[in-house]
């Protein structure tokens, strides 16, 4: 029982003291240095107090006798002014020359962790230059060769998909081919129905294992054109998509509505998240509403649907690849669960999220968060 309330108690003291330590590694180091600068200090100051009590032992003066030029105080009274303007100077030193010296030292790591969150957000980031200490240099040669290695799988995997691509595309031409010599009318249906089927399956499966390997270069985006020449072409098809207007938000009605800044992206992922989406809203309900909202610190794309909604309990297992939720959606919509992968995914590259919540008079409403302030790659 001693052993055991020991190990629990260990962690929580561990918490504990690591809440009282500053947050950089720059400030531990700082705060050690400082530490140990007053536990040298203090032995200094013993021994000095020592060797002071020594000397008067001996009768080299009294504090407090006439003409001794020290002033009557016992004990650590006793420390000359002098050491207190040594020990202070001494420590604000310390702190300064610490603080610069971590900087330095620090800014490798800051590095490092710039170029991982460059290359999360783009394969062809620059390398990490090998500079400074040795154990540095070998970090960065090791995160430059990850990221070789990992480009390097990239490529060969887009070479795999586009000789797949071939592969089961040209067969099922075949097979379309062949269906059209069947006399049965209705076993020819069944047939290219079939195909249909398998054709949207491979194009659905090739769209997320390309995720985003597109090459096209970020550029500001107008997505209320974005929104709204998506809209139309929904609409061009029969389906009840509408665009609500952006709010206000200020307080005081304008005029005129000032229009969302442009988003800096990659408009062919944007434009295929946002369809999934819609197609997503469209085959599960009646009425699709398609809003934005947008603010200093990020863009929303709001979609809202009248259908049957998610399960709360699947509103996180909905975005992972291959999941179709039978009991909530129906059977007959097609699609291999891939839409909301593709888009958490497409969210993920530009640093944000989608969210998924049930509305309260029926129906989902997914929100796509893009932040305003991205990493300096993207």
């Amino acid at each position: 029982m001693r052993v055991t309330t020991q190990l629990l108690t260990q962690p929580m003291t561990h918490l504990k003291l690591d809440k009282l330590l500053p947050r950089t590694l720059s400030g531990r180091i700082t705060l050690i240095l400082v530490l140990g600068l007053l536990a040298a200090q203090g032995a200094s100051l013993l021994l000095h107090l020592q060797e002071r009590a020594a000397m008067m032992a001996a009768g080299y003066g009294h504090p407090g006798m006439p003409g001794s030029g020290m002033p009557g105080m016992p004990g650590m009274d006793a420390v000359p002014l002098r050491f207190i303007w040594h020990v202070s100077l001494t420590l604000a030193a310390v702190v300064l020359v610490s603080l610069v010296a971590m900087r330095l030292a620090t800014r490798p790591l800051q590095q490092l962790a710039s170029a991982a969150t460059a290359f999360a957000h783009d394969l062809d980031a620059p390398p990490l230059e090998a500079s400074g200490p040795a154990e540095v240099r070998r970090a960065a040669e090791a995160f430059n060769f990850m990221q070789q290695r990992l480009r390097q799988l990239v490529v060969e995997r887009g070479r795999a998909l586009a000789a797949v691509s071939h592969d089961l595309r040209t067969p099922l031409t075949r097979m379309r081919l062949r269906a059209e010599l069947v006399g049965d009318p209705g076993l020819q249906g069944k047939l290219n129905a079939d195909i249909d089927a398998m054709q949207g399956m491979v194009n659905s499966v090739l769209a997320y294992l390309r995720g985003l390997e597109d090459s096209e270069p970020l550029q500001p985006i107008n997505m209320e054109a974005l929104l709204s020449s998506i809209a139309e072409d929904e609409q061009a098809l029969g389906r009840n998509v509408s665009l609500r207007p952006m709010p206000n938000p200020t307080a005081t009605p304008t005029p005129a509505r000032a229009a969302a800044a442009p988003y800096p992206g990659k408009l062919s992922i944007l434009r295929r998240a946002v369809t999934n989406l819609i197609d997503n809203a469209v085959a599960h309900g009646q009425a699709v509403q398609v809003g934005i909202e947008d603010s200093p610190q990020a863009l929303r794309v709001v979609i809202e649907d009248d259908g049957p909604g998610i399960p709360a309990a699947e509103l996180t297992r909905v975005t992972e690849p291959f999941v179709r939720l039978d009991a909530a959606r129906r059977l007959d919509t097609g699609g291999v669960g891939l839409g909301l992968a593709i888009v958490r995914d497409a969210a993920a590259y530009h640093g944000g999220q989608l969210l998924l919540e049930n509305r309260e008079g029926g129906g989902l409403r997914a929100t796509l968060s893009l932040p305003r302030n991205q990493p300096s790659s993207a």
